[in-house]
């Protein structure tokens, strides 16, 4: 999976390319980057902080890490990944290595996100490749007044799939999606189990509940607040319902 965009991403960026990084690596993905500041470099520190296995494509020869603040995050994606140059050490650096090493990054890939661009970022490069390599094409969604959400918006205007949650990513991928965790309740007092079942059944109103089970209201009341600490059920102006 490659994820790319601005060198000049905001906060927003930089935690959605970190999360999904490494949501991607800790599901066994590799990620595939370029190295720059911005969102190249919170994505292959998000997988390598999951365990997993980041690729960087440099625009520069193997030896000439550009930029070199990042010589130390190259030194982490060596230990568990790959760094790979078309360029021959030493080989002089020219501004244009750069839009044109892209084509790789969206090569390797079987699916690219973009996270931010503006609207003639050289993100769009990234992009344009993958259109032309068929790759599938997922794009973060930005406030319409941001800069550095124009060239995303006009790729999910172009077509490209809306990145909501790494399991767009995943399933795309023919990744199967863990099945959520059942709770363990049997920990609780068969009281506690009880309203937790009335509740997971439907029944919402706590008199209900209450006149139902044939419990006193403080066995109630202690039951909701033992199943709500432990984050199994949650309050709303309807009565209580199941956390999701």
């Amino acid at each position: 999976m490659a994820i790319v965009g601005s060198r000049r991403c905001t906060p927003y960026g930089e935690n959605i390319a970190y999360h999904a990084a490494y949501e991607l690596g800790k599901h066994g993905v590799i990620v595939v980057s370029g190295l720059a500041y911005g969102i190249d470099s919170c994505a292959h520190r998000g997988c390598l902080d999951a365990g997993g296995i980041t690729l960087a494509v440099l625009g520069t020869a193997i030896n000439q890490i550009y930029p070199r603040r990042n010589c130390g995050l190259a030194k982490r994606i060596l230990e568990k990944g790959a760094i790979l140059s078309e360029y021959a050490p030493d080989t002089e650096i020219k501004a244009y290595f750069f839009q044109v090493r892209n084509r790789i990054v969206s090569g390797l890939a079987d699916a690219v996100l973009v996270v931010e661009a503006s609207k003639n970022s050289d993100t769009k490069g990234t992009y344009d490749y993958a259109v032309k390599q068929g790759k599938n094409i997922f794009a973060v969604p930005g406030d319409l007044s941001r800069p550095m959400s124009a060239g995303t918006n006009e790729m999910l205007r172009d077509g490209a799939n809306p990145y909501l949650d790494v399991s767009d990513i995943l399933i795309s991928l023919g990744r199967k999606m863990p099945e959520p965790a059942k709770p363990d309740i049997s920990k609780f007092s068969s009281i506690t189990q009880d309203v937790y079942y009335a509740i997971k059944s439907g029944i919402r109103n706590p008199d209900t509940i209450v006149e139902r089970l044939n419990i006193g209201v403080m066995d109630f009341n202690i039951a909701v607040t033992t199943l709500e600490m432990d984050d199994l059920i949650v309050q709303d102006g309807a009565g209580w319902t199941i956390c999701p």
